[in-house]
């Protein structure tokens, strides 16, 4: 995922975390989505910047992403979900990849392994989506797993607290991201939350 800040002259800055500051335009760049983030007060000009900027990152792409433009307080769906992770921000060790619409493509992934092939971060988070949707683990489970992985990597030291739990879990019921997301979400921040802990003790 690549993050970017948009200009007022119409550059575009790599940036590692978001501060949805009110007077910014921000340019979100996944695998299979692009979201672009208008701050409530950020100006005509950059945002007309920010569009352009997403026709010209889709038109070098071989297959064109979906594209996202999200008002701030009006943010709807997956990015709900990593709202929190992008304010935080994250290094390249630690790639969140969520996807709009996603499915969990477990054939794919079985033949890459039976060809004798390494496994790749996605190829585990596949294997580990599709456990979560084959033990049939609910919508509500899911929400609540993914609150309590996300304020895991948000929070570096401390307890987390049930009611922080709750509030988050609440959030992102009402994202209305589909049950194939929440899966790859939770599959993904799991991976990561065990990294990153393994990478504390070595």
């Amino acid at each position: 995922m690549n993050l970017y800040s948009v200009y007022e002259n119409g550059t575009l800055r790599s940036i590692k975390r978001v501060d949805f500051s009110n007077v910014k335009v921000y340019l979100i760049e996944d695998s299979k989505t692009i979201y672009l983030w208008f701050g409530s007060k950020s100006s005509k000009r950059k945002r007309e910047f920010g569009k352009k900027k997403v026709t010209n990152l889709n038109n070098k792409r071989k297959t064109p992403a979906n594209v996202q433009i999200l008002y701030q307080n009006k943010e709807y769906g997956a990015f709900l979900a990593i709202k929190e992770l992008l304010k935080k921000g994250f290094g390249e060790n630690f790639p969140i990849q969520p996807r709009e619409e996603l499915e969990i493509e477990i054939e794919d992934t079985l033949e890459l392994i039976d060809s004798g092939l390494e496994m790749d971060l996605e190829a585990e988070i596949t294997l580990a989506a599709h456990k979560l949707s084959e033990d049939k683990v609910t919508y509500e489970d899911l929400s609540r797993q993914l609150a309590e992985l996300q304020l895991t990597l948000l929070k570096s030291t401390g307890k987390t607290l049930e009611e922080d739990i709750v509030q988050k879990a609440n959030e992102i019921l009402k994202s209305s991201a589909t049950y194939e997301e929440l899966c790859w979400l939770v599959a993904e921040l799991k991976i990561l939350v065990n990294k990153k802990h393994l990478d504390k003790k070595g």
